[in-house]
């Protein structure tokens, strides 16, 4: 009785274990299958972030279970779990998105499980026994689990519909959504002239925070890049949760702004805020075009590493437009630049040279004065350039700006890493 009580646990232990040591391959499967299923919580690199370390810390949980024979009672919900639940609440996603994804996620997981024990190959009595067990044991979890994220869920959807921000939000994702809209109430609901210029704004904190403090900090920031810029009314500032905002700054009949004066206030800011913005639009189409470009800019601004504090979609469009595709830009960028993708501080100096050599129509003397170099020095460099690419700049002229404006604001997300070899190849 005693044996035939222990066996199977002590098989669906070893089974566990050896699907931990895929843990990684696990989880990022699963959190991709989610990402194809719903759709709902895809596309939108922060909230896709969240869930696949809620995924990460379910998936590590529940193998621990399945390994210690560790008792459900008093279970408690992953820290990503829990804010996972909070985030879908403050977008507005249903609840039933969030129910769906632990569904299609402890099937994606079972099968790794079913797959294991089936490759072990034990009797069919000690079989049957481990999959009633391992069902028995799963099933209880996601059930537990599911419960509490729904209740945090309700939760934080309460607190976040009260008040006009919540009011205010829905009014802007109606617009966005392209719905009919009286532009008299909306602007009225919205203390925001919608027939103007406008230019919109993501602006976020990478870091998780709590109770307010983050969007105060956005807040606060957003209406000193409107002061700075001359704005003749208040921003529209949007929470999107707690660490991410959308605004537009009124610019009247104005069409374009300093972008040297944005860039100096962001930096002058609060250095972990970010800041990414479309391009000046009019109208209530240039309200929602111009969104859109900050989205795009975000992406490429979360992608990259380290990043930068301030992405202005003007400047950046070719390559947030490239952004969906990671491995491939990454692969361009490598076979336009070639040994000189390197990322690597004498690399990154030629890069910078050669970049403001082209910005500049290919002034030596410009390039000097702006990167306060002597002129030979330039010289120097856009030869050491060529050279390290094997060709003459004028090859491929467009596809080199664009090459090294990807490797400017993505780093080491598009470059390879540096290594002796390359550096020898280099001196040589």
């Amino acid at each position: 009785m005693g044996v035939e009580r222990l066996e199977p646990a002590r098989e669906l232990s070893v089974s566990a274990a050896n699907v931990e040591s895929h843990i990684t391959e696990v989880s990022r499967d699963v959190w991709e299958e989610l990402l194809a299923e719903i759709p709902k919580i895809s596309d939108d690199n922060l909230l896709e972030g969240i869930l696949r370390a809620s995924v990460d810390e379910n998936v590590a949980t529940l193998l621990h279970i399945f390994e210690e024979d560790i008792p459900l009672e008093n279970l408690e919900v992953p820290t990503a779990a829990h804010e996972h639940a909070r985030r879908l609440a403050q977008r507005d996603i249903p609840v039933t998105a969030l129910i769906r994804a632990y569904r299609i996620g402890h099937w994606r997981f079972l099968q790794w499980c079913l797959d294991e024990l089936a490759r072990r190959g034990a009797d069919g009595v000690v079989s049957a026994a481990v999959n009633r067990r391992m069902l028995n044991v799963s099933f209880g979890y996601i059930d537990s689990i599911t419960e509490q994220v729904i209740d945090v869920y309700r939760l934080e959807r309460d607190r976040w519909l009260l008040g006009q921000v919540a009011m205010r939000a829905a009014r802007v994702r109606d617009i966005l959504a392209e719905q009919e809209v009286d532009l008299d109430s909306a602007e009225a609901a919205l203390g925001y002239r919608l027939r103007q210029n406008h230019l919109g704004l993501a602006v976020w904190l990478p870091a998780l925070t709590r109770g307010g403090a983050g969007l105060d900090r956005l807040d606060r920031l957003t209406n000193v890049i409107a002061k700075e810029l001359d704005c003749p009314g208040r921003p529209l500032f949007i929470p999107r949760d707690e660490t991410l905002a959308w605004a537009w700054l009124p610019l009247g009949s104005r069409s374009e702004v300093s972008w040297e004066r944005l860039s100096s206030v962001v930096k002058d800011g609060e250095p972990s805020v970010r800041v990414c913005t479309g391009s000046v639009k009019r109208g209530i189409e240039g309200f929602r075009s111009t969104n859109r470009e900050a989205l795009r800019a975000q992406e490429l601004a979360t992608a990259a590493s380290p990043g930068h504090r301030l992405t202005a979609y003007p400047q950046v469009a070719p390559v947030a437009l490239m952004c969906k595709n990671l491995p491939d830009l990454c692969a361009w960028v490598g076979n336009v630049l070639g040994p000189l993708a390197v990322d690597d501080e004498q690399c990154a100096r030629l890069r910078e040279t050669l970049h403001d050599f082209l910005g500049t129509g290919g002034s030596y003397t410009a390039t000097a004065s702006h990167q306060t170099l002597h002129k030979n020095t330039v010289h120097y460099r856009i030869h050491k350039a060529e050279e390290i690419m094997g060709h003459s700049i004028q090859a491929g002229h467009t596809d080199l700006e664009v090459a090294l404006l990807a490797a400017q604001y993505l780093g080491s997300t598009v470059l390879q890493a540096s290594d002796c070899g390359a550096e020898e190849r280099r001196r040589e």
